[in-house]
């Protein structure tokens, strides 16, 4: 799509055609209507289905990562003092909290450039509010360094006078509507200049049905910068670090994470952000409580200490997004899952659809077990559907559960998992392609 970043070495793999019109410029029109495409890790499976079916696909008993991280109206329109052409901030870091003073002295971009020079003397105001600002440097990258003047609590003004950072891909300004929609319902700490996208699914009754079907939630908190939206270049390839971030993985966050990976329950990160966090709090073994500043930058190599499955988004072509789907799912199976995106009309980015990218050994050890108090009925390998579960059939073809069950037997299994909902087991080992019969709870 981008000749000039395609000609990059080392990002050749990473870019794909996408039409313009399967990029996202509004949300659904109810939060949760999305499509859902899912990925086998192991065998490269594809199913396709919708985000309400997502229970059906997650491995039973999971502990889910979310991202508590509340983006804020950073973007403020002004114009120079005593002046009337206007001009645009974004403010990168928005603080989080508030100090005595109300000054802060943060890092903006900015435009038109020959408006915000070194002294410039800024006003932003609207809704009864001013907020006043100066120029006091500008950095290689040419963001600005503002001295702000809040004279209330900065999450007040930037309520009152700011606008909701949509992404450069959307190519429309913010309406009232992206207040609500552009943020996760479990959104709680503000800082954030874009939206943790894999939780804007999530409605507040799906959350409920998750915990009712026996799901466990934790949070991490990731700031998402406006660096996520940036190309990369030879330079960070080479470094091996992006920009940074700021993370915060609590204490009861690392136990409750440490416990499920000692006793074989499924990791599921919903979004790039929670991975990241758990990843960056898991590099020496195990997960650490821990706070800072991150540039981890997660690629192909990358050894994986914490997630098992993965919840995300369709990702920009030559991102690092979409390297890190990569190393976790495996480059060719994240090709040919983008090619069936693309021939299945999914919608893309922030607002388009979603990706879960499961299946482990480990978890089909877990679910092996839980399955065995369920209910067995029988179940005809080569039925097109089973009631109450979901199609796999979309792409017009069956599963290969053959597949799934020798990689099975390779572990020592007698149930392999198929849908989430249902375990297929080998009735008698010694018959080849055996019997199957379904277990389901």
């Amino acid at each position: 799509m981008n000749g000039t970043a395609k000609a990059i070495r080392g990002l050749e793999d990473f870019f794909f055609d996408l039409p313009r019109e399967l990029i996202a410029q509004e949300p659904p029109k109810k939060r949760g209507e999305s499509r859902l495409l899912v990925l086998s890790r192991d065998t490269g499976e594809i199913a396709l289905s919708m985000f309400s079916s997502l229970d059906a696909y997650l491995p039973q008993g999971s502990l889910l990562v979310f991202n508590d991280a509340k983006v804020t109206p950073a973007r403020l329109y002004g114009h120079k003092r005593g002046r009337t052409g206007s001009l645009e901030v974004l403010i990168l870091n928005p603080p989080a909290e508030s100090n005595r003073d109300g000054v802060y002295e943060l890092w903006c971009m900015g435009s038109p450039g020959k408006r915000l020079k070194i002294g410039a003397e800024l006003v932003f105001e609207g809704d009864g509010t001013e907020l006043d600002a100066r120029v006091l440097d500008i950095n290689a990258a040419g963001h600005r360094l503002l001295r702000f003047l809040f004279r209330a609590p900065p999450s007040e003004v930037l309520d009152r006078l700011g606008h909701l950072p949509l992404p450069p891909y959307i190519k429309r300004p913010d309406a009232r509507e992206d207040h609500v929609r552009y943020q996760t319902v479990y959104a709680r700490r503000a800082g954030a200049v874009a939206a943790p996208t894999a939780g804007l699914h999530f409605t507040q009754d799906h959350l409920r049905r998750l915990r009712e079907t026996g799901h466990e939630e934790i949070s991490v908190h990731l700031r998402v910068g406006a660096g996520t939206f940036l190309p990369l270049s030879e330079r960070i390839l080479e470094k091996g670090s992006l920009h940074e971030e700021y993370v915060e993985v609590g204490l009861e966050t690392a136990r409750k994470v440490n416990d499920a990976k000692r006793h074989g329950v499924p990791v599921v990160t919903v979004g790039t952000t929670s991975l990241r966090a758990v990843e960056w709090a898991a590099l020496s073994g195990e997960v650490e409580p821990k706070n800072g500043m991150t540039d981890i930058f997660i690629r192909p190599g990358f050894r994986f200490r914490a997630a098992d499955a993965l919840l995300t988004n369709f990702h920009l072509p030559g991102s690092s997004l979409i390297m890190l789907t990569a190393a976790f799912a495996g480059l060719q199976n994240i090709k040919n899952a983008y090619e069936t995106a693309v021939r299945e009309g999914f919608r893309f980015y922030s607002y388009g659809d979603a990706m879960l990218i499961v299946w482990r050994p480990a978890d089909l050890r877990n679910l092996a077990r839980r399955a065995r108090a369920g209910r067995e009925r029988r179940w005809n390998a080569a039925s097109r559907k089973a009631d109450g579960l979901p199609d796999f059939h979309r792409l017009g073809r069956l599963i290969d559960i053959h597949n799934r069950w020798k990689d099975g037997l390779r572990h020592g299994l007698r149930e392999v998992e198929v849908t989430g909902q249902l375990i297929i087991t080998a009735r008698d080992l010694a018959i080849p392609g055996g019997s199957f019969s379904g277990l389901a709870e």
